[in-house]
């Protein structure tokens, strides 16, 4: 899994990205960015897809954390978005790693001039050692151009840049047989050879969210499409990337071939 792949979508989920109190977890991202110096270290090459731009804006305006006005909402995301990429900067630049910064929208994805422009860009930032960032590009969407969840950015990105693998850190430790938060003896899939097979339930989203475990199998399924494996792990587990790597974390693992 890990180990063999050479290039690796790391996508960070709001859950994952917020601490306890609904605010940005600056352990978490100081602890991936070690981890990810890490990855490169070995030879992977690594593009990370991170929620967390509104969270980051309700950290440093919490005024508006209760306004439900768009402007608002898409306000409080262009401010977070300065605030969230300068924590990974900082981090970043501890292991001597330039970061670079991609916002796209659903329209990027339906124009080939885009499309082949974002893959550009992609290609010569892994090319000169930088960590691409990429992240919706919440202060322009409304409705019609919204990707919809960060899920789906992770696997678009994954598909056109070729990866060989999409990891997706959670809240959950991989895909169950039934919502864990409901059922108490619900069991972790550890392994899915055929997207297609799998009817489970959605999950719960909660109140940081935008996504649910339906979202992750249709990142799956865009994935296994294009011959990319994806992995579905828990971002609270310390060190959740080494563990990947060694082979020492349960989580849910979506082959494609």
């Amino acid at each position: 899994m890990l180990a063999n792949a050479k290039k690796i979508v790391i996508k960070i989920g709001s859950n994952t990205i917020s601490n306890s109190k609904g605010f940005i977890n600056e352990h978490f991202i100081k602890n991936l960015c070690e981890e990810v110096a890490f990855l490169k270290q070995k030879g992977k090459e690594v593009v990370i897809v991170t929620s967390g731009a509104k969270i980051s804006g309700i950290s440093a305006i919490n005024k508006w954390s209760r306004k439900s006005d768009m402007n608002y909402k898409q306000a409080l995301c262009a401010i977070g978005q300065v605030r969230l990429l300068n924590s990974y900067d900082k981090y970043f630049a501890e292991y001597g790693i330039n970061i670079g910064q991609i916002l796209l929208t659903m329209d990027d994805f339906l124009v080939d001039d885009r499309i082949l422009n974002i893959r550009n860009t992609l290609f010569t930032l892994i090319d000169e050692g930088v960590v691409p960032i990429i992240n919706e590009n919440d202060t322009v969407c409304v409705k019609e151009l919204k990707i919809g969840d960060n899920d789906t950015l992770a696997a678009h990105t994954a598909m056109i840049w070729n990866a060989d693998l999409l990891i997706i850190l959670s809240d959950i430790e991989g895909l169950y047989d039934k919502n864990p938060k409901e059922y108490v003896d619900a069991k972790l899939i550890e392994v899915v050879a055929n997207i297609d097979d799998i009817d489970v339930d959605e999950g719960i989203a909660n109140e940081f969210g935008t996504g649910g475990i339906k979202t992750k199998l249709d990142a799956a399924r865009i994935c296994n499409n294009y011959e990319i494996d994806m992995i579905l792990a828990s971002g609270k587990e310390e060190d959740v990337l080494l563990k990947l790597y060694e082979n020492k974390l349960a989580c849910t693992y979506f082959k494609s071939n």
